[in-house]
């Protein structure tokens, strides 16, 4: 038997944040010496301005870097309230892909919150009307999936590296079109978006800075390409969430929450 989520009155605003949290992977450092230990850390948080909630172990579905070619899995590390840890020894030079996957999760949300709910993801006109025209009495169960990505240089970063380029088999994966790891304020951050494998095309992106509210809002090409500018140092989160009506039993709903972190300097003089 599946369970669910139920949200008492006083807990529906709590409950629905929580649903449209953005989850993402960051590393403590951004490049490393090959033979010295990756470490990251996973969090959720009402917007991109520092951890509030880790996700628990269990919830883990896959956790890797990728690097060279090869693929190992992440050592998770123990727990705490805020973020959940990971960990990694990579040995030889390169761009580490690093990325979680959570198993599926439901929550159930209030009809009268849901317009809240797709302003935070920049749900379009479509989701919208699709919602609208569900008829009453209307119910929302959302069965979700998290999906984080980020990336830390191993090594001489003169060392070609295309790891980041290649598609990892994740449900929902924001791609770079260029070394994340060189980005500097100023640049234009080209990014894909794959779903299973497939470019998604019509897919709404936000970036936004560390610490910021402002987010660039793209729309993804029949490719699945868009791209945004990174105006100021420090770490930038790129996100989506694609939403969809479920055929399966016990949901009415259907998402996959996709994040990417890069780190973008100061621009060279």
């Amino acid at each position: 038997m599946r369970r669910y989520l139920t949200i008492s009155s006083l807990g529906l605003f709590v409950a629905l944040r929580l649903g449209a949290h953005d989850t993402w992977l960051q590393p403590t450092v951004s490049a490393v010496a090959p033979g010295d230990i990756i470490n990251l850390t996973l969090t959720s948080a009402n917007g991109f301005k520092g951890a509030e909630k880790g996700p628990a172990p269990e919830r883990v579905h896959r956790a890797f870097l990728r690097l060279a070619g090869v693929i190992v899995p992440l050592d998770i590390s123990p727990a705490s309230e805020k973020v959940l840890g990971f960990s990694a020894k990579p040995g030889l030079p390169g761009v580490g892909v690093c990325a979680v996957e959570l198993k599926p999760r439901d929550l159930e949300l209030p009809p009268h919150l849901i317009q809240h709910y797709f302003d935070e993801i920049h749900a379009g006109e479509a989701l919208r009307r699709q919602w609208l025209e569900v008829p009453e009495p209307r119910r929302w169960r959302e069965r979700y999936i998290k999906v984080a990505k980020t990336f830390v240089r191993v090594g001489d970063p003169s060392v070609p590296a295309k790891d980041w380029s290649e598609p990892n088999g994740l449900t929902l994966e924001i791609l770079p079109e260029r070394d994340p790891t060189t980005l500097q304020v100023g640049d234009l951050l080209p990014v894909r978006v794959l779903r299973n494998g497939t470019p998604l095309a019509e897919f709404t992106l936000g970036f936004v800075a560390e610490g910021e509210t402002h987010h660039h809002v793209v729309t993804t090409d029949a490719d699945g390409r868009a791209a945004a500018p990174v105006d100021r140092s420090g770490l930038w989160l790129v996100h989506g969430t694609d939403l969809w009506r479920s055929q399966q039993k016990g949901c009415e709903w259907e998402s996959v929450f996709t994040t990417l972190v890069v780190e973008v300097a100061a621009r060279k003089r």
